[in-house]
């Protein structure tokens, strides 16, 4: 379980995250929902500790996120950033390769490149493996950071915005393969925490949802308690229609 406790954030001065406080269950995925600004990512960056934590407690499986030494951090939990930026001359394989570091500390081995062709294989990058990032669309890109962070091999797999650029075969695969993942009946279930902004992706695959708003938590509880109507209009400041399908909430946003 991820225990956030209490966390406050400033950026420049600026408040972004307002006394937090919620609980992420192990295994599933847990999606954060919530309008821009609402201090998602900044959040799911406290947790990865890519951003110092400046009041407050977190704790990941009985570890105090701020004490933990990075190396027993990063074997722990792994994050995949919104990216900003991409080394040109970097072929897909060795970004992927590039998820295994903390277990091999520079010295691979069969172990490794297991884990790595798997991950290859998993996203549907087997042809791209060779070529380099820059010549890939922002959707294959995408994928391929993802599966990076999947040859991570962690228990816990932080993405921020994961479906960014991609189109609809490749996010709806992503998202099964990360259910698939984080099922409960397999021997070490992954727990996938994800910032979603398209709503029906959460209300499709997610087991659990952390609303945010105005830096503070909105509402935190399964899909169903969630996603209904008077929650969701609350937490976007519109009307939102919300229709029943096979047993999931449907969203209408769009109309």
């Amino acid at each position: 379980m991820i225990e956030i406790r209490n966390v406050s954030h400033r950026i420049n001065g600026t408040p972004i995250l307002h006394d937090v406080t919620c609980d992420i269950p192990r295994s599933g995925i847990t999606a954060l929902i919530g309008p821009n600004g609402a201090g998602k990512s900044t959040l799911l960056n406290l947790v990865a500790r890519l951003l110092p934590l400046e009041q407050g407690a977190i704790v990941v499986d009985g570890e105090d996120v701020s004490r933990t030494p990075s190396r027993d951090l990063a074997l722990r939990l792994a994050i995949v950033a919104q990216q900003v930026g991409i080394a040109s001359r970097l072929r897909v394989q060795d970004l992927v390769g590039f998820g295994r570091w903390p277990h091999h500390r520079g010295r691979p081995g069969p172990q490794d490149a297991a884990a790595v062709a798997e991950a290859i294989s998993d996203f549907g990058l087997e042809d791209l493996r060779h070529r380099f990032l820059d010549e890939l669309s922002g959707g294959q890109q995408q994928r391929a950071f993802v599966a990076m962070g999947f040859a991570q091999g962690t228990d816990w797999l932080l993405l921020d915005e994961p479906l960014n650029n991609l189109d609809m075969f490749h996010a709806r695969a992503l998202m099964a393969r990360v259910h698939a993942q984080t099922r409960p009946s397999l021997d070490r279930p992954r727990s996938v925490v994800m910032v979603v902004h398209e709503i029906n992706y959460a209300a499709g695959w997610a087991d659990h949802i952390v609303a945010l708003k105005d830096g503070q938590v909105s509402a935190s509880g399964s899909p169903k308690d969630i996603l209904t109507p008077a929650t969701l209009s609350a937490l976007f400041g519109m009307e939102i229609r919300v229709e029943q399908v096979e047993g999931r909430p449907l969203i209408m946003h769009h109309l």
